[in-house]
Protein backbone atom coordinates (compact mmCIF):
# COMPACT_ATOMS: atom_id res chain seq x y z
CA UNK A 1 0.00 0.00 0.00
CA UNK A 2 1.16 3.44 -0.73
CA UNK A 3 0.16 6.41 0.63
CA UNK A 4 0.04 9.40 -1.19
CA UNK A 5 -0.81 13.47 0.18
CA UNK A 6 -2.66 15.39 -2.11
CA UNK A 7 -3.02 19.28 -2.05
CA UNK A 8 -5.71 19.41 1.19
CA UNK A 9 -3.48 18.68 4.12
CA UNK A 10 -5.21 15.44 6.05
CA UNK A 11 -6.79 14.20 2.40
CA UNK A 12 -4.62 11.06 1.53
CA UNK A 13 -4.89 8.96 -1.83
CA UNK A 14 -4.21 5.40 -1.10
CA UNK A 15 -2.88 3.10 -3.39
CA UNK A 16 -3.11 -0.73 -2.92
CA UNK A 17 -0.26 -3.14 -4.17
CA UNK A 18 -2.11 -5.43 -6.90
CA UNK A 19 -0.55 -8.87 -7.47
CA UNK A 20 -1.67 -10.40 -10.70
CA UNK A 21 -1.12 -13.46 -12.17
CA UNK A 22 -3.41 -16.08 -14.76
CA UNK A 23 -5.73 -16.94 -11.72
CA UNK A 24 -6.75 -12.85 -11.69
CA UNK A 25 -5.58 -10.28 -8.98
CA UNK A 26 -5.53 -9.54 -5.11
CA UNK A 27 -4.53 -6.48 -3.00
CA UNK A 28 -5.33 -5.85 0.26
CA UNK A 29 -7.67 -2.67 0.43
CA UNK A 30 -7.32 -1.83 4.04
CA UNK A 31 -4.56 -1.90 6.76
CA UNK A 32 -5.35 -0.68 10.38
CA UNK A 33 -1.82 -0.51 11.05
CA UNK A 34 -0.41 0.59 7.92
CA UNK A 35 -3.13 3.36 7.54
CA UNK A 36 -1.99 5.02 10.99
CA UNK A 37 1.87 4.53 10.89
CA UNK A 38 2.01 6.23 7.21
CA UNK A 39 -0.71 9.13 7.95
CA UNK A 40 0.33 9.11 11.47
CA UNK A 41 -3.36 9.56 12.07
CA UNK A 42 -5.73 7.94 14.99
CA UNK A 43 -8.82 6.62 13.12
CA UNK A 44 -11.59 4.16 14.65
CA UNK A 45 -14.14 3.18 11.26
CA UNK A 46 -17.30 2.25 13.44
CA UNK A 47 -19.74 1.81 10.18
CA UNK A 48 -19.51 0.71 6.32
CA UNK A 49 -21.72 1.77 3.65
CA UNK A 50 -22.11 1.43 -0.24
CA UNK A 51 -24.57 3.22 -2.75
CA UNK A 52 -25.06 2.01 -6.33
CA UNK A 53 -25.86 5.13 -9.13
CA UNK A 54 -26.11 5.08 -12.56
CA UNK A 55 -24.37 7.44 -14.67
CA UNK A 56 -24.52 11.40 -14.16
CA UNK A 57 -25.58 10.59 -10.65
CA UNK A 58 -24.06 13.19 -8.65
CA UNK A 59 -24.24 12.28 -4.43
CA UNK A 60 -23.32 15.22 -2.20
CA UNK A 61 -21.27 17.55 -1.29
CA UNK A 62 -22.34 16.41 2.16
CA UNK A 63 -20.74 16.54 5.41
CA UNK A 64 -22.28 16.42 8.83
CA UNK A 65 -21.92 18.86 11.68
CA UNK A 66 -20.11 19.49 15.03
CA UNK A 67 -19.43 16.14 17.12
CA UNK A 68 -20.95 14.14 14.53
CA UNK A 69 -18.63 15.08 11.88
CA UNK A 70 -17.23 12.20 10.10
CA UNK A 71 -13.98 10.78 8.34
CA UNK A 72 -14.52 9.18 5.51
CA UNK A 73 -12.41 6.15 3.54
CA UNK A 74 -13.85 5.83 -0.08
CA UNK A 75 -13.28 3.31 -2.84
CA UNK A 76 -15.46 2.31 -5.77
CA UNK A 77 -15.79 -1.84 -6.07
CA UNK A 78 -17.83 -1.15 -9.41
CA UNK A 79 -17.63 0.95 -12.36
CA UNK A 80 -15.94 4.60 -12.28
CA UNK A 81 -16.63 8.22 -10.22
CA UNK A 82 -14.98 11.45 -10.02
CA UNK A 83 -14.67 11.70 -6.21
CA UNK A 84 -14.50 15.36 -4.81
CA UNK A 85 -13.17 16.52 -0.92
CA UNK A 86 -13.64 20.18 -0.45
CA UNK A 87 -11.63 21.63 3.00
CA UNK A 88 -14.31 23.01 5.75
CA UNK A 89 -11.77 23.93 8.04
CA UNK A 90 -11.58 27.46 8.26
CA UNK A 91 -8.63 27.51 10.23
CA UNK A 92 -6.41 25.57 7.11
CA UNK A 93 -4.04 27.08 4.42
CA UNK A 94 -7.04 25.22 2.09
CA UNK A 95 -10.05 26.29 3.51
CA UNK A 96 -12.27 26.52 0.48
CA UNK A 97 -10.64 24.88 -2.06
CA UNK A 98 -11.69 20.96 -3.27
CA UNK A 99 -9.48 18.09 -4.46
CA UNK A 100 -10.77 15.27 -7.05
CA UNK A 101 -9.87 12.50 -8.35
CA UNK A 102 -10.96 9.50 -10.52
CA UNK A 103 -11.67 6.53 -8.53
CA UNK A 104 -12.47 3.05 -10.17
CA UNK A 105 -12.09 -0.70 -10.50
CA UNK A 106 -9.01 -0.44 -12.51
CA UNK A 107 -6.65 1.72 -10.24
CA UNK A 108 -8.50 0.39 -7.07
CA UNK A 109 -7.22 4.09 -5.57
CA UNK A 110 -9.01 5.12 -2.26
CA UNK A 111 -9.35 8.39 -1.00
CA UNK A 112 -9.57 9.37 2.81
CA UNK A 113 -11.40 12.84 3.22
CA UNK A 114 -10.78 13.58 7.10
CA UNK A 115 -13.54 15.19 9.48
CA UNK A 116 -14.53 18.91 8.48
CA UNK A 117 -14.31 18.22 4.57
CA UNK A 118 -17.26 18.11 2.64
CA UNK A 119 -17.49 15.36 0.20
CA UNK A 120 -19.32 13.81 -3.27
CA UNK A 121 -18.87 12.10 -6.08
CA UNK A 122 -20.61 11.91 -10.06
CA UNK A 123 -20.80 8.37 -11.57
CA UNK A 124 -18.66 8.31 -15.08
CA UNK A 125 -19.40 5.35 -15.91
CA UNK A 126 -22.92 3.10 -16.79
CA UNK A 127 -23.27 1.95 -13.19
CA UNK A 128 -20.73 2.50 -10.01
CA UNK A 129 -20.63 0.62 -6.94
CA UNK A 130 -19.18 2.95 -3.66
CA UNK A 131 -18.17 1.98 -0.59
CA UNK A 132 -17.06 4.21 2.21
CA UNK A 133 -16.03 3.82 5.92
CA UNK A 134 -16.78 5.68 8.03
CA UNK A 135 -15.48 7.16 12.20
CA UNK A 136 -18.46 8.21 13.46
CA UNK A 137 -22.32 7.01 13.44
CA UNK A 138 -24.50 9.25 11.01
CA UNK A 139 -26.72 10.63 12.25
CA UNK A 140 -29.48 13.05 10.44
CA UNK A 141 -30.15 16.12 12.59
CA UNK A 142 -26.15 16.61 12.04
CA UNK A 143 -26.16 16.11 8.03
CA UNK A 144 -25.38 19.23 5.73
CA UNK A 145 -23.95 20.16 2.66
CA UNK A 146 -23.16 22.43 -0.03
CA UNK A 147 -24.84 22.89 -3.59
CA UNK A 148 -22.98 20.95 -6.23
CA UNK A 149 -22.20 23.94 -8.64
CA UNK A 150 -21.08 26.49 -5.93
CA UNK A 151 -19.43 29.25 -7.82
CA UNK A 152 -17.35 30.06 -5.82
CA UNK A 153 -16.16 26.04 -5.70
CA UNK A 154 -15.91 26.02 -9.32
CA UNK A 155 -15.81 22.30 -9.03
CA UNK A 156 -15.43 20.32 -12.69
CA UNK A 157 -17.79 17.39 -12.59
CA UNK A 158 -16.67 16.28 -15.86
CA UNK A 159 -20.15 15.78 -17.24
CA UNK A 160 -22.42 18.23 -18.89
CA UNK A 161 -24.94 19.97 -16.11
CA UNK A 162 -28.34 17.83 -18.68
CA UNK A 163 -26.52 14.61 -17.66
CA UNK A 164 -26.23 15.47 -13.71
CA UNK A 165 -28.47 13.71 -11.76
CA UNK A 166 -29.98 15.13 -8.26
CA UNK A 167 -31.78 13.94 -5.43
CA UNK A 168 -34.34 16.55 -4.54
CA UNK A 169 -32.56 17.50 -1.33
CA UNK A 170 -28.88 18.16 -2.98
CA UNK A 171 -31.13 20.54 -5.44
CA UNK A 172 -31.59 22.67 -2.63
CA UNK A 173 -28.08 22.61 -0.98
CA UNK A 174 -26.79 25.77 0.66
CA UNK A 175 -24.02 27.68 -0.95
CA UNK A 176 -20.58 27.40 0.71
CA UNK A 177 -20.85 31.09 1.42
CA UNK A 178 -23.89 30.51 3.27
CA UNK A 179 -22.27 27.60 5.21
CA UNK A 180 -21.06 29.69 8.67
CA UNK A 181 -24.04 32.50 8.66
Amino acid sequence: MEIEKTPLEGCFIIKPRIFEDERGSFFESFNLEKFKEMTKLEIDFVQDNQSISSKGVLRGLHFQKGKYAQAKLVRVTKGSVLDVAVDLRPDSKTFGEYFSIELNDQNNYQLFVPRDFAHGFIVLSDKAVFNYKCDNYYHKEAESGIIFNDSNLGIDWKLKSSEILLSPKDRVLQSFNDLNK
